[in-house]
């Protein structure tokens, strides 16, 4: 027990001694670049010197009152102590409010680059309300292939169609990010099919696009491809016809008027794996008792769609069809999915008959009926539901 006790505090002295020259570095580079030192810096390094605690957060914001100071807190001063010191405690780290150049994003993306640097091990990367441009979104996108992170969030700036193109480009076929955050992005209709393709042919399998203006095309366009997987795989382990659920929905629902709809327009992939396969990092070292990560493999599966305030109603151009095509094809997936846990769709003046569409799934999924996955049987339920009788209905489940 004395020698654990022993090793404790040596740990604890080694990290405070790191820190100081940590922060000692930083108001040097600050000091060099003429830049003003962060307050969130300081403060939480000083805090964490004191109580001899970890610094796994780093944050770099702009000050939230103005002073007489001309000097801007800038983002190299950071990227230099980093490697100066080579902290490899990060685990986060977040930008929020910070104006970045081209130069700023190249630099970013060299320190995230693991392939022949110094593996600096931050796996959650935010870059809030910081302006940057294509060029910035598509070299960050290329990063990150070769980093180490699994969330990323790119809210408040304005990346539109182009943004989430280069963005895609980088993701591709990417075995590590898991949550993307797109919230407030100006992302229209037309990003829908780009952020579809990015949900079924990544890993990423939480998503939040909250504020933006997908509407009722758009939002059809980003879950089309995984609703059709998750049916196709759910009507394979029952033996049942190869026709396609939510093909078979919407053209009871929509014979009428003739519609054909993005779902009946793609083909059954009874191919494709059902659940997320995992591939692990590499071989354990000899010697080493902690196992490698393993990593999920690219695939057309989501847990979490938050799609608050995108406009998702009846004033596109196929009116009330759309929106009802988009609760159509949302229903198919409440009923298959068997990764899906949260939907959030609070905002959207979804209207009467395509509200009662999703709240009949919900129902449906929550009736303690089982569902058969393969070998796997899961009973799932509804731990959270709001919904609200009137035209614009809020809806922000857990499923």
């Amino acid at each position: 027990m004395t020698k654990k006790k022993e090793k404790k505090k040596e740990n604890k002295l080694a990290d405070t001694s790191l820190l100081k020259k940590f922060l000692k570095t930083y108001e040097n580079h600050c000091a060099q670049s003429q830049s003003l030192v962060s307050p969130t810096i300081t403060q939480v390094l000083k805090k964490s010197i004191h109580n001899g605690t970890s610094y796994k957060k780093i944050i770099l914001s702009r000050l939230e009152k103005l002073s007489e100071d001309s000097r801007q807190v800038v983002l190299n001063p950071l990227l230099m102590t980093i490697r100066d010191v080579r902290y490899m405690q990060g685990t986060d780290l977040c930008l929020w409010g910070i104006s970045l150049s081209n130069e700023d994003v190249a630099n970013l993306a060299i320190l995230l680059e693991l392939s022949g640097r110094t593996s600096y091990p931050f796996s959650r990367l935010d870059v809030i309300d910081c302006r940057v441009d294509t060029w910035s979104v598509d070299r960050l996108g290329k990063a990150i292939r070769y980093s180490q992170l699994t969330s990323l969030s790119l809210d408040y700036n304005e990346l539109q169609e182009d943004g989430v193109r280069g963005l895609f480009n980088g993701l591709e076929t990417n075995m590590r990010i898991t949550c993307l955050s797109l919230c407030y992005c100006n992302l229209g209709p037309t990003s829908g099919t780009i952020l579809g393709r990015m949900l079924a042919e990544t890993a990423i399998s939480e998503i939040y696009l909250n504020g933006n203006h997908l509407q009722s095309s758009g939002a059809v366009s980003l879950i089309a491809a995984i609703a059709e997987h998750c049916q196709s795989s759910a009507t394979e382990e029952v033996d049942e016809a190869p026709t396609s659920l939510a093909h078979q929905i919407l053209d009871a629902a929509h014979s009428s008027a003739g519609v054909h709809t993005a779902v009946s327009e793609r083909e059954s992939d009874g191919g494709r794996q059902k659940n997320p396969p995992v591939q692990t990092t590499g071989k354990r070292r000899k010697g080493s008792k902690k196992k490698s990560n393993p990593l999920p493999l690219p695939g057309p599966w989501v847990s979490k769609l938050h799609l608050a305030d995108n406009g998702i109603d009846g004033m596109g151009i196929e009116g009330r069809i759309e929106v009802l095509e988009f609760s159509q094809i949302l229903s198919c997936l409440i009923r298959c999915s068997e990764q899906l846990v949260e939907v959030n769709l609070e905002d959207n003046c979804l209207g009467e008959m395509a509200a009662n569409d999703i709240l009949d799934a919900l129902k449906t999924r929550n009736e303690g009926m089982t569902f058969s996955f393969g070998k796997c049987k899961v009973k799932p339920q509804i731990y959270h539901l709001t919904f609200n009788p009137c035209a614009t209905y809020t809806i922000k489940v857990n499923l």
